[in-house]
């Protein structure tokens, strides 16, 4: 008798994990369609992305942060589904809108696997930030990309209250290159623990794509 509850454990667990590996391919081939980033003539692409605090009333988890994608000029996309075209260099502008959280690992405060192993914040090129300063991070693993992005100031005026965030509310704009080579998808996320309201920072949006973890595809 035992023995068989046991059976019926196994298989009941084995079940449950198969209905749940399922449901979450179910999910990835559901999500949005990719975001390509803009041809400029050549072997170059740009790519715009903004990094907000809270999404606001007009998306499914309003309080959570995350990434958005520039489908087109003026046209934000909630998505963290890029692609970008191999063999070339791609040019990334972030506008970042968080305040900063900080990283526990100050690795990832050295901007790594960019051309020339710097960005810009402002206008201003640089090689690192503090570790302290970080609100989110660009991180492509794989392409052994790292790019902190700084935090606005806690008491900086008219910041962004909803996504979408425009150029007039408080940001740091961050820019920076990355060269492709073959084709392939690659897992890219944030590394600064900010989903407030979850175990160690981790949990929800940090764990979730199209939020603050998505793939970018070279094609």
């Amino acid at each position: 008798m035992q023995m068989r509850a046991r059976i019926l454990g196994i298989v009941g667990v084995t079940m449950a994990i198969v209905g749940l590996v399922l449901a979450y391919l179910l999910w990835l081939t559901s999500s949005p369609a990719a975001v390509q980033a803009r041809a400029e003539g050549g072997s170059s692409a740009q790519l715009t992305l903004q990094t907000v605090a809270s999404l606001g009333p007009r998306y499914d988890h309003p309080d959570w942060v995350s990434y958005l994608a520039q489908k087109s000029p003026g046209k934000w996309v909630q998505s963290t589904n890029l692609e970008v075209p191999a063999h070339s260099l791609v040019r990334v502008t972030i506008h970042q809108y968080d305040t900063a959280t900080g990283l526990r690992n100050p690795y990832f405060a050295q901007v790594q696997g960019t051309v020339g192993r710097t960005m810009q914040v402002d206008g201003k090129t640089v090689e690192a930030v503090p570790p302290s300063q970080p609100a989110h991070t660009f991180a492509v693993p794989e392409l052994g990309i790292y790019v902190p992005l700084p935090g606005v100031s806690d008491d900086a005026s008219n910041q962004c209250e909803a996504a979408p965030c425009s150029e007039a509310e408080a940001h740091r704009t961050i820019t920076f290159t990355f060269r492709t080579m073959g084709r392939g998808k690659f897992r890219f996320q944030c590394f600064v623990p900010c989903a407030a309201g979850f175990v160690t920072g981790n949990g929800g949006p940090m764990q979730t794509f199209n939020y603050m973890t998505g793939f970018v595809t070279v094609v």
